[in-house]
């Protein structure tokens, strides 16, 4: 911060301070999310869970919530790539083909539930592990191009939020 003024330099640390806050909510947020997760699945059988469907097309419970799982990984994939390369490319996956690939219709609900708890947890330790200098860390994004690790925490909460929504509005038509 050589040759800025006194006050230029308050304003940037307050603008660090603010960032620092938006990433400790967020992954707050994470933390929110996964719990919303387990509660709105508790009472979900496995055959609610595999059969009532988001359109005629669409992905049912268990898909939806295999999908949160392996994006988890995924997300948390490119994070660390983000933190070991310099603005590294980050990888693209086709989410289509992966739940027909991963066959997610097929697997047990309570354990890919139990698997995102795992894989969560371990990503909000990734993040709350990181240094001023590791939040500063980019990438690009295959869809969205210049990437920040902020980005990247918030990115999580938007997502199972996105997904919440569409599997409360899945089990609310089934229980309609």
């Amino acid at each position: 911060m050589i040759g800025l003024s006194a006050s230029q330099k308050v304003q940037n640390m307050q603008a660090v301070e603010q960032l620092a806050e938006i990433q400790r909510r967020h992954i707050g947020l994470m933390q929110n999310t996964l719990k919303l997760w387990q509660n709105v699945l508790a009472d979900v059988t496995q055959e609610e869970a595999i059969t009532y469907r988001d359109g005629p097309d669409g992905w049912t419970t268990l898909e939806v919530l295999c999908h949160v799982r392996d994006f988890d990984v995924f997300f948390m994939g490119r994070a660390q790539m983000m933190i070991e390369q310099d603005n590294p490319q980050l990888p693209a996956y086709d989410h289509e083909a992966l739940a027909i690939e991963r066959r997610y219709n097929e697997q047990d609900l309570q354990t890919v539930l139990a698997e995102l708890a795992a894989v969560r947890r371990t990503f909000i330790r990734f993040y709350l592990k990181l240094d001023e200098e590791q939040w500063q860390r980019t990438g690009i994004h295959p869809e969205r191009g210049f990437f920040t690790m902020t980005d990247s925490v918030m990115q999580v909460g938007h997502h199972d939020v996105n997904h919440l929504e569409q599997v409360t509005r899945i089990l609310k038509q089934a229980k309609g």
